[in-house]
């Protein structure tokens, strides 16, 4: 099977863990060995999450325009960018110290982007690190940044507008052609818009990685698309009555509201993908990766009526 598999944040780095190069490897070595585990047997392209790592890199700018106010900090599609190196450069090294027979390629991925997009009105993406209630409201007073609530936490908040296409789309496909488990569209890829020439020009946003992971699936029509997280959908998650949904249908799934800044995101690009008649989704966890290929674990998204198996 053609597989794309979207790394959420906390296989790279669990909530509220210190930002350091240290605790990042050893959840990456945890990650290469669930994904080297099918490697073998199928396609693979993985896409992961770059917000904690971002927001490192824009809080190092800031800490350092202090030191030295005449730098100018680096935009975020160029922090974007070395995230994508910096992630992808692990990942590799880590599935081949696993599996040294395995052919892996990181490429940098650019992603477009609208202007346009409503979604520059109203910053909605999480990224860097957590803060206490009390320590966002001082940022947001002494600075134009935005911080919302992310559980009991406080992160900050920037744009993240619907990814049109994938620019460098055919060196995805030349490279999963020639045998190699590809690492692209990190952290929703680097945000581009064009011209009217064409020309093109990074853009201050970060883009979901899950709904550029849907797109890329569609365009390279993989068999399955498979939402890495925490682990499957539940109905009325941390209830009393919650319960976990072992298959489901996009009809099925659109009876319920799931939250807009966890599950809401990454049940909107499962039932994507399906809808586009190319293949099957799931949402599970990464330790359950082989078992979830089997359809022995997370929860399974296929077409039909308005479904859910418990």
């Amino acid at each position: 099977m053609r597989i794309v598999l979207a790394l959420g944040g906390n296989a790279l780095l669990a909530r509220g863990q210190a930002l350091t190069a240290e605790n990042q490897r050893d959840n990456i070595k945890k990650a290469a060995a669930s994904i080297a585990a099918i490697a073998k047997e199928h396609e693979i392209v993985v896409v992961h999450g770059n917000g904690p790592q971002v927001g490192l890199l824009m809080e190092q700018n800031s800490a350092y325009q202090e030191y030295s106010p005449e730098t100018t900090p680096y935009p975020m599609d160029v922090l974007g960018s070395q995230t994508c190196g910096m992630v992808g450069y692990m990942l590799q090294q880590e599935l081949r110290n696993i599996d040294r027979k395995l052919s892996i390629a990181t490429l940098v991925t650019q992603t477009e982007v609208s202007k346009e997009d409503p979604a520059f009105a109203n910053p909605t993406k999480f990224v860097g690190p957590v803060y206490t209630e009390e320590r966002a409201k001082e940022i947001m007073a002494a600075s134009d940044k935005v911080f919302k609530a992310d559980g009991e936490y406080f992160r900050r908040v920037v744009p993240s507008p619907m990814p049109k296409d994938i620019v460098e789309l055919p060196q995805i496909e030349t490279l999963l052609t020639a045998g190699n488990l590809v690492v692209a569209c990190g952290g929703g890829g680097v945000p581009v818009c064009f011209d009217d020439n064409r020309t093109s020009s990074g853009v201050e946003c970060v883009i979901d990685k899950d709904l550029t992971a849907e797109l890329l699936a569609e365009k390279i029509n993989a068999d399955l698309f498979i939402i890495l997280t925490d682990g499957s959908i539940y109905r009325n998650f941390g209830k009393e009555d919650q319960a976990e949904m072992k298959q489901a249908t996009p009809a099925g799934l659109a009876e319920f509201n799931f939250p807009a800044g966890s599950m809401g995101p990454k049940v909107d690009a499962v039932c994507k993908f399906v809808n586009s008649g190319r293949g099957d989704a799931a949402i599970g966890s990464l330790f359950e990766l082989d078992r979830i290929t089997r359809n022995e674990a997370g929860t399974l998204i296929t077409k039909g009526e308005g479904i859910i198996y418990y």
